[in-house]
């Protein structure tokens, strides 16, 4: 249940109606309670309350009202040629980052909201020739908050201007690889990869198995574990998950197998939900998703209508720091135990050498000779060699190195550029042969 609600609090937050709601229901309330509060107290107006009669309170609201709406929808139409230049240019998967800006939200919604509670206050005034009084703190604030929303507008000019500068787009998508790597790491430290060594599946694995197909195709958004534990261990079985979130799933596809095999629908169904689809992938689970985001807008800056190495090596320098803290971290387990330390859970989890291929793989294909872009991603590769020490994931990072020094050797001509990448490439293979070598003792540094 918690991994659904958490699941749809992302597709809230990254909407633009959520935001401007809450601030039109705010804004009816303050409305209600102004000229409740005026009727209460039946202050006389002064000079720090609106002093004008029934007319000029119609005229200050409907002047304020008209021109709310109107700036609204001149923000909305510049939110949408931003939005149209961020789909352009960084790719059409981060307009979810622009949506889900709270300023851009909290702009909206400001405008609206006070529109509506011009109307609501307008809609209370008395008509003309009766002794009744204009709501004075009620109107007095409505020009409270038409200044707040000349603030507002002018920070959102400048707002929207610097949220589609590249470097503020990049910025915006590392915070949430950030965020998605330390879930990862927190994860590692609750299950750590010791318990893969258990010989216990083996064992289970020779019962007669049973299967739990898709329902339906989409991505996977989010993996309930718990949910799959509960099941598990109220069933007593063992449940091998076969997907991951952010893998596509495809229709009558196998989800999980079972151990041993069941068939009460029931269980099935509990399983079944386990997992929840989606049109689009999201952050809460899927580590490769911010990670294919900086890629995805590297390629954009390698592509021949736009050809910005630039704006490729800055994507390579947050990549490069999010692989440098996936270097000194443990995976976790891809087991799950419940209390009495019975194997309950099988999942499938990210290796090291699929998520380099992740960050790197695609940006090596498109950079088609750029001698920048192939230095840099060699002297990312020589950091990342340099801040961890195991052998096996040294391998991964050679491989890397070999093809992207063969991929220049196959597309440069110049002598002097090959000869600057043969040299980063020898400053990784030699932190590759000091990780062999094992950590340097404390005294002999």
């Amino acid at each position: 249940m918690k991994i659904r609600l958490m699941s749809m609090w992302e597709a809230v937050r990254t909407s633009f109606w959520f935001v401007p709601s809450i601030m039109v229901i705010a804004a009816s309330g303050l409305a209600f309670g102004l000229i409740q509060l005026d009727r209460t107290l039946l202050i006389e107006p002064g000079r720090l309350l609106f002093s004008g009669g029934i007319e000029g309170a119609r005229t200050l609201l409907s002047t304020i009202a008209g021109s709310m709406i109107t700036i609204a929808g001149v923000t909305f139409s510049i939110t949408i040629v931003a939005l149209t230049l961020t789909s352009s240019q960084f790719g059409s998967r981060l307009l979810r980052n622009f949506m889900a800006d709270r300023g851009n939200q909290l702009v909206l919604g400001t405008f609206i909201a006070t529109f509506l509670y011009c109307l609501l206050v307008m809609n209370a005034i008395p008509l003309s020739g009766t002794t009744h009084p204009v709501p004075a703190i009620a109107v007095t604030f409505s020009f409270v908050l038409a200044l707040i929303d000349l603030g507002v507008l002018i920070f959102f000019y400048h707002h929207v201007s610097n949220s589609i500068h590249a470097d503020s787009v990049i910025n915006s998508v590392a915070r949430e690889l950030d965020e998605t790597i330390a879930r990862f790491i927190k994860t590692a430290q609750n299950h750590p990869a010791g318990k893969d060594t258990d010989p216990e599946f083996d064992a289970i694995t020779k019962a007669d198995p049973g299967y739990v197909n898709a329902r339906s195709s989409g991505y996977l958004r989010a993996l309930s574990e718990e949910s799959l534990m509960e099941t598990a261990t109220r069933e007593d079985i063992v449940i091998q998950v076969h997907y991951r979130p952010g893998e596509y799933i495809f229709p009558e596809s196998v989800l999980a197998t079972i151990y041993p095999a069941t068939e009460d629908d029931t269980v099935k169904e509990a399983i079944a939900n386990a997992f929840i689809p989606g049109t689009r992938r999201t952050p809460e689970q899927d580590l490769e998703f911010a990670v294919h985001q900086l890629v995805e807008v590297a390629l954009r800056a390698l592509s021949p209508g736009i050809n910005d190495p630039f704006t490729a090596i800055s994507c390579i320098n947050r990549l490069g720091t999010a692989v440098c803290r996936l270097s000194r971290s443990d995976f976790p387990s891809a087991r799950r135990f419940d209390k009495e330390g019975k194997l309950r859970l099988v999942l499938k989890t990210y290796t090291y050498g699929g998520l380099l291929d992740a960050a790197f793989y695609q940006i090596r294909q498109s950079a088609r000779g750029s001698v920048a872009v192939y230095a840099r991603l060699l002297e990312t590769l020589a950091v990342v060699a340099a801040v961890q020490q195991s052998p096996e994931r040294a391998l991964d990072i050679s491989r890397h190195a070999k093809m992207i020094r063969d991929a220049a050797g196959r597309q440069i001509a110049d002598a002097n550029d090959l000869t600057d990448i043969e040299k980063r490439y020898l400053a990784v293979m030699k932190n590759i042969a000091l990780c062999r070598m094992g950590p340097v003792p404390k005294h002999a540094r």
